[in-house]
């Protein structure tokens, strides 16, 4: 092997460099003792340009790299990385990790996925869209989204900016039971944040665009014009009265409400016993009329992978079937805690979709506000305040108050509250009005009620 450093990129060349990396890295464990042992190059880079007032405000170029290695003596695990991939420095890693074993304290669960889960062969689900964008274009975007944000109206009186980034990289992964895989993978982005109003009455929202492929981002003006019309619609905030109303959860909001499902339903929080989903396999977690559903294999999308984080191969499920869970979110090792089989989900979740039975193709966003009547739209949600292991939820909200299905003013300061459980089983309707936010999809949703501290 070679003792010159792997260069950054290009990334076909790259590939096999990697995949020889990994090989001599596992080698080299196996030859110091060690039971198994898995391993990880990867290289990515980046550039990120903000813009202010129309001047460029920041330039940042990244360039990452690492090699990775866990081994394994017995159930006592040890990792190490560097960053440097001579010859020497990748013994130097292997053997700092085997260290690191061999005075580890024993787990049971420690250890590589089974021989018989590891991905033989996976799809490529067409992850990597390069964008060879300069510094200048991108800075030209920004400055674009920016100024169409601030020609809607007189009363956009100053931005928190705009910004245009872009990334990519690619990786291999490999282990001793025979697994060995990688792809290269893109992701790029544009957001607008316009600020209208002045001194107390200030107002700031935001809108953004993210993909793959930079072909697939919203059109720059767009962008800035939506971000703006959010904020301006924000300068008639007042607060409400105290009470409980029917709560619609805007799309790119309801969002979070998948991710509230994903952590509780997560193996490392059922194995510590902090969840209040656990011994829930088989029983009604959401309202009967929903589904979630899971698929990995999506291409281009931003939730997809052919293996997850240990090299276990990815298949499509129905996490929930008319409300009842059928799935964890499994790693091997919180698998094993659980005395379970892994899921494919170390790292993640992928590609998760919630819909009702109930749903129709006209149940756009004001039909939703219909179908809610008087109530709270939820815009913005402020703070943590979620406690996973009750399911109570409590956080500062921004929205807007509707009567008869029509929007009358914004609403600030105040506090909506409730517990997951509940929450999850009084959605009453998903709206069509779908929006992808990283790994999850999911229209407006409207739960049936909830405590909203006002005035």
């Amino acid at each position: 092997m070679s003792n010159q450093p792997t260069s950054y990129l290009p990334i076909a060349e790259n590939q096999s460099r990697f995949r020889e990396l990994v090989g001599d890295a596992l080698k080299h464990a196996k030859s110091l003792g060690a039971s198994d042992a898995a391993a990880e190059v990867s290289e990515s880079r980046g550039l990120s340009v903000s813009v202010r007032n129309q001047d460029l405000e920041t330039v940042e170029q990244t360039r990452d790299r690492s090699l990775d290695v866990t081994v394994f003596a017995g159930t006592r695990r040890g990792s190490a990385s560097t960053s440097d991939f001579s010859s020497q420095a990748l013994r130097e890693t292997v053997e700092a990790a085997w260290h690191i074993a061999r005075y580890t304290a024993a787990d049971p669960a420690a250890g590589l996925p089974d021989a018989d889960l590891l991905a033989a062969d996976y799809p490529d689900l067409k992850l990597h869209h390069p964008w060879d964008v300069s510094a200048e274009d991108a800075t030209a975007l920004a400055i674009r989204a920016e100024a169409a944000s601030r020609e809607v109206s007189p009363l956009i009186t100053n931005t928190d900016g705009a910004s245009v980034d872009t990334y990519e990289g690619h990786f291999v992964l490999g282990n001793s039971r025979g697994f060995m895989g990688g792809y290269p993978y893109s992701r790029h982005s544009l957001s607008v944040a316009p600020i209208a109003g002045r001194g107390a009455n200030m107002q700031r929202d935001y809108w953004y665009s993210t993909a793959r492929a930079a072909a697939d981002l919203a059109d720059p003006t767009a962008v800035g014009r939506y971000a703006a019309q959010r904020t301006l619609a924000r300068l008639s905030a007042r607060r409400i009265k105290t009470g409980r109303f029917p709560v619609l959860f805007e799309a790119p909001v309801a969002v979070g409400l998948l991710g509230a499902l994903v952590q509780a339903a997560s193996g490392g929080a059922l194995y510590r016993k902090a969840s209040f989903l656990l011994d829930s396999l088989g029983k009604p977690v959401l309202a009967d009329h929903l589904d979630v559903f899971e698929d990995p294999h999506v291409p281009g999308a931003m939730g997809s992978s052919p293996f997850d984080g240990e090299g276990v191969h990815t298949t499509a499920r129905q996490l929930v079937t008319a409300g009842v869970l059928n799935g964890y979110f499994l790693s091997t090792y919180t698998a094993r805690k659980l005395k379970m089989q892994t899921t494919g989900n170390a790292g993640g979740s992928h590609n998760l979709g919630l819909r009702s039975r109930l749903g129709r193709p006209d149940d756009d966003f004001p039909a939703m506000l219909k179908k809610m009547g008087t109530g709270f739209l939820v815009t913005e949600l402020i703070g943590q305040g979620v406690n996973y292991v009750s399911g109570d939820y409590s956080r500062g909200a921004f929205g807007y108050w509707v009567e008869n299905g029509e929007i009358r003013h914004a609403v600030q300061e105040v506090t909506i509250a409730g517990n997951l459980a509940d929450m999850f089983r009084q959605i009453v309707a998903v709206g069509a009005d779908a929006i992808t936010r990283g790994s999850k999809t999911t229209g407006s949703v409207l739960i049936e009620q909830m405590a909203i501290a006002g005035q």
